[in-house]
């Protein structure tokens, strides 16, 4: 029958003022602290906090924050410009696990209390204004991996505490004012440490030998613009080769210890000490300086001058010295010297100014030109020492290039492999821009002229499927060439996937085909249209990266010779003559990796030639169609694929056991699939002059894509 009407006014009212009351009521304690995280803010010019209010019922769709079953774990709200402070609050959400408030403009004091977050496990503050020490509550938070404090104006000590966080993967407080020394126990309670950057601070003291014990590390291990002293510890040599250990601009001594992750170490890990002297520097270590010898004893210089009274005694023990007559000559030979030094210097004056007399009114750079030459230096002489120049910055080869040196050396740095000719690195710069450069290493002949023309000869070459080379740096002891960086990996790991990679996915034919043509594009370019019509001379799967749309790119072309210049011996080929001929198609001889795509006449003789380029290319496209390695496994022999597929051909196996067996799920692919390897076959002929030149290959391929 319903309720009276005389109750229905009065339930109304009660309903309407329990749902106007119920927002305050029903927020949760998580969205209270968040709440005054809002409060706390000062401006937010971007309203990133618009719809942080208490009308809302569930904080966990508010902007920036992300709940797992309902509760907050991961407040993320990175430039947003945010003015204001950072409350203890924070630290009362139980599940919380991740912070980033990154280059916003938050300043104060870092709250003991936020590290009561005891489940906190990224805790990313950088680029920010916070004062003050770090306190030591941070012990308190055993789960944390990342702790990114950089770009502040911190100061005090580190804290021992610190190192109650033994999870700790990342660790990175460059650019603040922390003082003082490294507590020692950093290495040994850190052991997981994968980085460490402690860069741009004023610490102090030497470093802690512990540092040694971080076996974890990648990428760079960086104390550099700091003020630490004494010797470098020889226990840095126990981390992991592949770390590169920056010390630039400390105030190091002694000599640099030659062991392990330390040796062959270019000299700029090492710039900005003076005290610091040995391999790889041009200072020498003295034989007085601890570690220089063996001897247990410091000996003096030759020319250390003895005391007045040894001077005495020794010239007693040499009974008579030197006579007046031995005098008496020694002056007037050094009298003489003198004097036809003089005169061949005043002829020097003398020709200088008289043909600057006689080209009077002519504007020249020189001042000399056109004129007699005075000759009191050797032409070949200054040549040689224009020759041996030693750059000592960088330089750009692209105008968009708008870093230097200094943030080159100091961005994170990724090992990507190594070869005959040099190590890879991954190098991201704090701006987020990813590079690519290739170290050839120290030492070598010191022809900078003919290295810097190649270089500046390689960068001309601009095409979509080809790396383009930015800058490069060149000293005595340290050449670095900058790439663009592609992300997608090579063509080898495309099609044969990366070990252990248990989630590798086949290309598909139409990805395949892509990146055929986008080589043949390349190449191409290289052989017809590039301003030396270049070869490349060893291309392979391994230097054909793709880009984030699977577009080939093809890298380290003329790195060869840029090795050559720099003093880098790059992998020396197989002399190995090829075996007899099957039919007219190359039969390489039997050999393994990167040997097998060279072509047969590079065994024989040293210049390449773009014929060298079609053969390797032809293997290529073998490789994509069958999806094998390069060297094939047959019963208990190997064959290179070059002639495993000709024996196919010719044993008439179908076609299907040639192909990779993820193409045969393509069946209305195979006429192209065919195409494609009449096109491989006629590039591996073994007739050089058979092989079809790239730009005809690459029409080809464009007629079969736009046919189908």
């Amino acid at each position: 029958m319903g309720f009276p009407s005389i109750l229905t006014p009065l339930w109304v009212l009660s309903l309407l003022s329990s749902t106007y009351i119920f927002p305050v009521g029903a927020l949760n304690e998580e969205g209270v602290a968040l709440l005054s995280f809002k409060a706390s803010i000062r401006e937010d010019p971007e309203g990133s906090l618009a719809n942080w209010n208490s009308s809302s019922l569930d904080p966990c769709s508010w902007n920036g924050i992300t709940c797992r079953e309902g509760d907050v774990v991961s407040i993320a709200l990175p430039k947003n410009e945010l003015l204001g402070s950072l409350p203890s609050s924070l630290g009362s959400l139980p599940s919380l696990r991740h912070i980033n408030l990154r280059s916003n403009r938050l300043q104060g004091s870092l709250p003991p209390g936020l590290f009561a977050a005891r489940g906190l496990q990224s805790l990313v503050l950088s680029g920010n204004s916070f004062s003050g020490p770090l306190p030591p509550e941070i012990g308190k938070l055993f789960y944390l991996q990342n702790l990114d404090l950089s770009d502040n104006s911190l100061n005090g000590s580190m804290p021992v505490a610190l190192f109650q966080c033994k999870r700790l993967k990342s660790l990175d407080i460059s650019r603040n004012n922390f003082t003082n020394s490294l507590p020692v126990g950093l290495g040994s309670n850190l052991t997981g440490l994968e980085k460490l950057d402690l860069s741009y601070n004023r610490l102090n003291g030497s470093i802690p030998s512990d540092i040694g014990n971080l076996s974890s590390l990648q990428g760079t291990l960086d104390l550099s613009h700091n003020l630490f002293s004494g010797a470098i510890p020889a226990s840095l040599g126990n981390l992991p080769e592949k770390v590169y250990i920056d010390l630039t601009y400390n105030n190091l001594i002694g000599p640099i210890p030659q062991n392990g992750a330390l040796v062959n170490r270019g000299p700029t890990a090492f710039i900005g000490n003076p005290g610091l002297c040995g391999t790889p520097l041009k200072n020498p270590c003295s034989s007085g300086t601890p570690g220089s010898s063996p001897s247990t004893l410091p000996s003096l210089p030759k020319n250390y001058p003895p005391p007045a009274s040894e001077a005495n005694s020794s010239q007693k023990s040499n009974h008579r010295g030197l006579s007046k007559s031995a005098v008496i000559a020694i002056v007037v030979s050094d009298v003489v010297a003198i004097g036809l030094m003089a005169v061949v210097f005043f002829y020097c004056y003398r020709m200088a100014v008289s043909s600057n007399g006689e080209e009077e009114g002519r504007k020249s750079n020189t001042g000399l030109k056109g004129g007699k030459k005075c000759v009191c230096f050797r032409k070949d002489e200054s040549e040689q020492q224009s020759d041996n120049v030693e750059q000592i910055d960088l330089i750009p080869l692209d105008h968009r290039v708008q870093f230097d040196l200094d943030e080159l050396l100091k961005a994170s740095a990724f090992v990507l492999g190594k070869s005959g000719i040099g190590i890879m690195y991954k190098v991201v710069l704090e701006e987020g821009l990813t590079l690519a450069v290739r170290r050839l290493g120290e030492g070598g002949s010191q022809r900078f002229k003919e290295f810097q023309t190649e270089v500046e000869a390689i960068a001309k070459v601009r095409h979509p499927n080809i790396v383009a080379l930015r800058a490069y740096y060149w000293s005595i002891e340290e050449k670095l060439l900058i790439y663009d960086y592609i992300p997608n990996g090579t063509v080898s790991a495309a099609i044969h996937g990366k070990g252990g990679n248990a989630n590798f996915s086949p290309l598909s034919w139409d990805a395949r085909l892509k990146i055929m043509k986008g080589i043949a594009k390349g190449l191409a370019f290289l052989h017809e249209f590039s301003p030396k019509k270049y070869v490349h001379g060893d291309l392979k799967p391994d230097n054909i990266l793709l880009d984030m749309k699977m577009e080939a790119c093809i890298s380290d072309f003329g790195l060869g010779h840029l090795a050559n210049i720099a003093g880098e011996s790059p992998m020396m080929q197989s002399t190995e003559k090829p075996q007899n001929q099957i039919s007219d198609v190359a039969v390489s001889p039997i050999m393994s990796g990167a040997l097998s795509y060279q072509a047969p006449e590079a065994f024989t003789t040293l210049k390449p030639s773009q014929k060298w380029d079609v053969y390797s290319y032809g293997v290529i496209l073998l490789e994509l169609i069958s999806g094998r390695s390069p060297v094939v496994l047959m019963d208990n022999s190997e064959m290179d694929l070059v002639r495993w597929v000709q024996f196919c051909i010719d044993e008439r196996k179908p076609l299907l056991d040639v192909l990779d067996p993820f193409l045969a799920k393509e069946p209305e692919k195979e006429d192209q699939i065919i195409a494609v390897l009449k096109i491989a076959l006629a590039c591996v002929q073994f007739n050089p002059e058979k092989r079809p030149a790239m730009r005809h290959v690459s029409d080809t391929l464009e007629r079969l894509s736009t046919r189908s």
